[in-house]
């Protein structure tokens, strides 16, 4: 009531306007009121709190790698690309640049990355959405990739329900962060390394076709070693003909003794016939060797009951052959074994050619909340409550001082009664429908 008169001593007419000290005593009349508008409000505020969901956010730290010959390049290629989205203009822009850290963050925004995350989480399902493309707009709401201008360091936060799934989620940008740069590097290396890997393909395959080709000539001639076949060739025949006249000189002397129905002769004589037919059997023949022979083919050019080496005459021509199919594997080893080193040398300098990220923090499971800040939910709704309530007082009392008379005040009635009205006649209206 003292609030009330001092309001009332306060105002000159009705166009005079009270001063904070009315307001306050005018608020320190209704403290009770206004106490029990704030405990109201503090619970309300606790509740509301209490249901809002937990969020954890994990966060890793990366620093991308600078920009030289090689990575420049995969820079102009990555920037020719058009499934990135907008990044030609931005990769042409870094070409003189030192770092590649804006380039970075773009792929890490681009739909490429978030696409596979979102298959290899089940995010669509995780969060409730129908379409993909919103469930990859509340993912990139829960993701945060700053780079810092001064150290170039990237900083991605990952914000979910759970504090795992936020930590793997963070793991996650920075897999598919390398997987995406090694599937678009097509620097000079790389190039490099493909057409040397196709060529060393196609040498092994000359190679094995060579090896078989020298198999089946060897398999069909007994050509396995030419020259040892050769010095063991000629040792044999040089040991037949050595015996073969020791025979002869043996036989000459014996039939100075006895005559030729001798046993002793008979029998020389079938030993230097043996050593004849085996010495033939080394000779072998001069006539030529046929081509499918030559290719391959299981017909022998000579007898080998009783020799298994090609015969002497033989041998000449066997061995150009042979020498042409001996060159031709020893050609194909030797390009394949270049170009195996070639090769190898070729996929280091790819992986040096690559941007690899180099990790500065692991991204880690979250131990404390990031959201809700309850207490501060608490005091800023509360506080909100009691000056909503101061606000209502200050209005309902400014309302009893007007003058009835006032053209504001008959507004206002106006519209008090004819919202009134409208939700009297709402009620009665959906009073009669849920009793039909």
């Amino acid at each position: 009531m003292q609030a009330e008169m001092l309001m009332a001593t306060n105002y000159d007419g009705k166009h005079s306007a009270p001063n904070w000290v009315t307001n306050a005593s005018l608020l320190w009349a209704h403290r009770r009121i206004l106490g029990r508008v704030g405990a109201a409000s503090l619970l309300l505020s606790i509740v509301i709190v209490l249901l809002i969901p937990k969020k954890y956010e994990s966060t890793t730290r990366i620093m991308p790698p600078e920009t030289s010959g090689a990575s420049t390049a995969l820079l102009a290629a990555i920037a020719g690309r058009g499934e990135l989205g907008g990044l030609g203009g931005l990769a042409g822009s870094l070409l003189g640049a030192r770092t590649t850290g804006p380039l970075f963050v773009d792929l890490l925004k681009s739909a490429t990355v978030s696409n596979d995350l979102i298959d290899r989480f089940h995010l669509q399902e995780i969060y409730g959405k129908r379409y993909r493309i919103d469930t990859a707009k509340r993912l990139a709401r829960h993701t945060s990739v700053v780079e810092d201008k001064r150290s170039g360091v990237i900083l991605i936060t990952v914000e979910d329900s759970d504090p795992h799934r936020a930590r793997d989620l963070a793991q996650a940008y920075l897999d598919e962060l390398n997987l995406l740069v090694n599937r678009t590097n097509t620097s000079s290396a790389r190039q490099e390394r493909i057409f040397i890997e196709q060529r060393l393909q196609g040498a092994q395959a000359d190679l094995e076709r060579a090896q078989q080709d020298m198999s089946e000539f060897a398999s069909t001639h007994t050509a396995i070693d030419m020259k040892e076949q050769t010095r063991a060739t000629v040792d044999a025949a040089a040991k037949l003909e050595g015996q073969i006249i020791f025979e002869r000189s043996e036989l000459d002397s014996l039939k100075q003794v006895y005559g030729d129905e001798n046993v002793r002769i008979r029998s020389g004589q079938a030993r230097v016939g043996e050593l004849q037919r085996q010495l033939d059997a080394i000779s072998g023949t001069s006539t030529p060797l046929q081509p499918d022979r030559l290719a391959g083919s299981e017909t022998a050019p000579f007898d080998r009951s009783t020799f298994d080496y090609p015969s002497l005459r033989q041998l000449p021509r066997l061995a150009v052959p042979y020498a042409d199919i001996y060159r031709r594997v020893r050609v194909q080893e030797t390009l394949y074994e270049m170009l195996t080193q070639q090769f190898e040398l070729a996929r280091i300098q790819e992986a040096k050619d690559v941007p690899v990220v180099r990790v500065i923090d692991l991204p880690g499971i979250p131990e404390k909340k990031s959201f809700p800040p309850r207490t501060l939910f608490c005091l800023l709704l509360t506080a909100f409550g009691m000056i909503c309530a101061a606000i209502s007082i200050l209005i309902r009392h400014r309302w009893r001082q007007m003058d009835s008379s006032d053209e504001r005040k008959i507004l206002g009635t106006q519209v008090a009664m004819s919202i009134r009205a409208q939700a009297l006649r709402a009620r009665s209206a959906f009073g009669r429908a849920s009793n039909a």
